[in-house]
């Protein structure tokens, strides 16, 4: 299983909008940035991700799954964008906040430690190991 970090505005999609969308999930459309992309196209189904609320809050606020691998982007005209599906599978009882993140000495090289714009970006197993317990989940 892969792992992932996906980020949003939450006035543009939120956490709710997520949850919201229940079971039909919610393609993770609009990203036009090519390594974003590339990192959807590597994504299988039942992969799980970090939704991270960017501008103000500036935490990770649940957890997704992969439910449709990388398809054409709906929202492009050009051909050159994909996304995937994404379904919420579970509140993060704690947020995780990039400060707290910065402040981990075991998320160090972690990609939204080193370079928090990438909108969609991997997470090793360990950083998801020590996310997950920073915010109260068991990782498993």
């Amino acid at each position: 299983m892969g792992y992932w970090l996906f980020k949003s505005e939450p006035e543009s999609w939120s956490w709710e909008q997520q949850k919201a969308k229940g079971a039909a999930g919610q393609e993770w459309d609009g990203v036009r940035n090519y390594q974003a992309r590339n990192f959807m196209r590597a994504m299988r189904i039942g992969d799980r991700g970090f939704f991270y609320h960017s501008n103000k809050e500036r935490a990770i606020v649940g957890i997704v799954e992969v439910a449709a691998e990388a398809h054409p982007d709906s929202t492009d005209t050009t051909g050159t964008w994909e996304c995937v599906d994404l379904v919420a599978v579970a509140d993060m009882p704690m947020p995780v906040t990039l400060d707290t993140v910065k402040a981990e000495p075991g998320l160090a090289g972690m990609v939204l430690a080193k370079n928090s714009r990438l909108s969609v970006q991997p997470v090793t197993d360990e950083e998801w190991r020590i996310v997950c317990r920073m915010g109260g989940l068991d990782a498993g």
